[in-house]
Parts: C-alpha cells; structure tokens; sequence
C-alpha cells in the first residue's frame, strides 16, 4: 500500500524551510506546500499569511490551505494533521480536523463473474521492440 501525504508548514523567523523536489531542485520560503493539493494550498498561503503570525493563526491558516487541498484533490485524503515544531518540542494534532467522514457503503457492490462483457484483449509490447524516432539531449 502506498501512502501519500502533503506537507504544509509555516515557520515563525529562525529555522528555515525547505522543499526538495524529486528531480532535486529546491525552495526555501517561509511557506511550503507539496503534493497533488498543492496549488490550492498555496493560494490560501499567498492570501493569509503574515509574518509574525501567533501560533493559532498559523495553525488555523495551515487547516485552511490542507482544507484547500483535499476539497480540491479527490486523492487527497479526508483529514488534516498538523505538527508543531519547537526548540526542544514537538507536538502533533492528529487529525486537527475531520474534513470528510467516511460513510457507511449504501449498496452491494459486489458483481459475479462475467458481469462485465470482455470486447478484446490487448498485446504487451517489449521495451526492447521500441525506438527512438525523436531525442533531446539536455545538460544538467
């Protein structure tokens, strides 16, 4: 089972943030946002966040943009989970917020066999049986 999580943070001056992205390139901001929801949590970043935020405002603003994020990402789970890194502590609300509760299945959605009509099959093509018609060589 793979897992995939978005990481929202804000820092408060001191300790700086930063993002690493897998093709390796790099940010640091007083703000991050990674993940499928990513866009949507930013744009509730780039609207309220201040420097000097207290500790509250940071938190509700993060739930905010996490919110964001799953309302606008069917992928993106259902829960907000925050952490709160100080010198010397950490503390992790989880969930902070429930944004969509599972439901109890309404119906039977279980199908016998041959419920669905197979119209043709396909054919795997071996790696080795392509080739390159185009290339770009790019310099790192």
């Amino acid at each position: 089972k793979q897992w995939y999580q978005r990481r929202v943070a804000i820092t408060a001056g001191g300790p700086a943030l930063y993002t690493v992205y897998p093709h390796g390139s790099t940010d640091k901001l007083p703000y991050v946002t990674m993940g499928s929801g990513s866009l949507a949590a930013m744009s509730v970043f780039e609207d309220g966040y201040k420097v000097g935020m207290d500790e509250e405002s940071a938190k509700k603003l993060v739930r905010d943009a996490i919110r964001a994020g799953i309302i606008n990402d069917l992928g993106s789970g259902s829960n907000v989970d925050i952490t709160v890194i100080k010198k010397g502590t950490v503390q992790q609300f989880r969930p902070y917020e429930v944004i969509c509760a599972k439901s109890e299945r309404q119906g039977d959605y279980t199908f016998p066999i041959g419920t669905t009509v197979i119209t043709g099959t396909h054919e795997t093509v071996p790696f080795s049986a392509l080739r390159v018609t185009d290339e770009e060589v790019m310099e790192l």
